[in-house]
């Protein structure tokens, strides 16, 4: 039977450079075509400098590949600076023999077009900088620079044909940067038809938030991914998800493990939620969602359990404090390292940033359950799709990595009873459904399961009580005078 996957499989004999950045390697399936040309294009400020250093720096580190970088625009001390707030010493790694800085300043009105015109003082250069080091790696930086006097397109094409030709010759796995044009990927046009491999940056607005996105365009002799991927620049570097990649052949698990509250646990068939599975508790305001969220927190912690919870709305010592008014402390836990906040204002960054940097903090905490109290607010900073979208990532992801996780969805009293605002209750092993009611003047508060995947479960409506003694569920009596 046929795997079901969402990137394809490269069987193609092409060897692959890895570049050592968090998700291209993924989505390129293995790197940059080596011993060839790969052009990275985008507007001002969308990361392509980065990009080509982020690949000599961590293959002069991680592959033993040392590199080159030709620039045309900065110096050695702007470079340093700008690795420096990524954690890496340029300087070090320079006197080690690894690698090359080449700032060249070409001057635009000493370029003549003429017949005669070539790159021989270029590639001299070039050559002497790849033998002091051994190079296997060179990036050009940026392309408009180097040919910034020539607007004759004969001359232009064929220069580029050289350059590449030259590049490959020597085996060189190489990156060279270009401007974003007008009516084309570059403002030349012609680089990307004589490159092997074109990756495309891309920095836009939406909402006011300024969101990144990558792609690859081109890869000739390899499969790849082909979609458009989400990407932050932050204090590790590059940062791409290949939101694509996950597929639905994640493990499962039989183990169960308690609500925290044992009247709930007798309605999911007296042994509570399954390990691994992902559990929606939606209602309106005041209904109680954090608080039967942090009585799983409590259970899971007693249990030894490493619990991360991501909070947008309140603050860590809030809940802290509101948690004890149902006799829940909390701070214990907090203390042993076995819960951890993550408190945040959606508002702060895009759905991508948030994205990346949840994924970053789950892979460095290793947390066995994820609690994310509201995941009603992320509409706030994108649509409904884009925020179901990025909800089905994260519970992909969680599945995958057989974490427990509890998703908190605010409704509205219009809302339906059996739907959330992001569209993802499908998604759901098991919804809790909380609801107030108006009795003789009296407010009670009612749970039910409307579904619990994989086992049997009551479907009784219940009345809580939330108390300094806990969560109390009692059996619903309808009031009939």
């Amino acid at each position: 039977m046929a795997k079901n996957r969402s990137l394809p499989q490269d069987d193609c004999d092409l060897e692959k450079a890895p570049t050592g950045i968090h998700g291209l390697d993924e989505i390129s399936l293995g790197g940059l075509p080596r011993g060839r040309t790969t052009l990275v294009c985008g507007g001002p400020g969308s990361g392509k400098t980065l990009l080509g250093m982020e690949f000599l720096v961590k293959g002069a580190l991680h592959y033993n590949e040392p590199g080159v970088f030709m620039c045309f625009e900065e110096n050695i001390d702007e470079l340093t600076t700008n690795l420096a707030s990524l954690g890496y010493n340029l300087k070090e790694i320079i006197e080690s023999k690894r690698l090359v800085i080449d700032p060249i300043y070409v001057e635009r009105s000493e370029i003549e077009e003429t017949g005669e015109y070539d790159l021989e003082g270029l590639f001299i250069r070039l050559e002497h900088a790849i033998k002091s080091v051994g190079a296997k790696r060179v990036v050009l930086d940026t392309i408009e620079s180097l040919f910034a006097g020539l607007s004759n397109e004969s001359i232009l094409r064929a220069e580029l044909r050289r350059l590449f030709r030259w590049l490959k010759d020597r085996g060189m796995t190489a990156v060279i940067t270009g401007e974003r044009g007008k009516d084309g990927l570059t403002r030349h046009g012609l680089e990307e038809y004589v490159s092997d491999c074109v990756i495309f940056l891309d920095q836009r607005i939406l909402n006011q938030i300024a969101t990144r996105r990558l792609r690859i365009l081109k890869y000739r002799g390899s499969v790849h991914g082909t979609n458009e991927y989400p990407f932050i620049i932050g204090d590790h570097g590059i940062e791409v998800f290949p939101i694509t990649s996950l597929s639905l052949q994640y493990p499962v698990s039989e183990k169960r493990v308690s609500s925290g509250i044992p009247s709930l646990d007798e309605m999911l068939d007296d042994k509570g939620y399954y390990e691994g599975s992902t559990i929606l508790i939606s209602g309106t305001a005041g209904t109680g969602k954090t608080s039967f969220a942090c009585k799983y927190v409590d259970a899971a912690c007693r249990r030894g359990e490493h619990c991360l919870y991501f909070s947008f709305e309140e603050s860590k010592e809030q809940i802290l404090r509101n948690l004890r008014s149902i006799g829940t402390d909390l701070k214990p836990w907090v203390e042993k390292g076995l819960l951890e906040f993550y408190n945040q204002r959606p508002t702060s960054y895009g759905l991508e940033s948030h994205l990346i940097s949840s994924f970053r903090v789950i892979k460095d905490t290793k947390p066995d359950a994820v609690i994310i109290d509201p995941i009603s607010n992320l509409s706030a900073i994108g649509s409904l799709r884009d925020v179901k979208t990025m909800l089905t990532r994260m519970i992909d992801h969680m599945k995958n990595k057989n974490i427990t996780t509890l998703l908190l969805s605010l409704t509205s009293d219009g809302d339906s009873l059996e739907g959330t605002e992001e569209g993802i209750s499908s998604l759901a092993d098991t919804w809790l459904i909380l609801r107030d009611l108006e009795i003789n003047e009296k407010r009670t508060r009612r749970i039910f399961i409307l579904k619990s995947r994989g086992m049997a479960h009551s479907n009784k409506i219940r009345e809580f009580l939330l108390s300094d003694k806990g969560i109390e569920l009692l059996d619903f009596k309808r009031n009939t005078g």
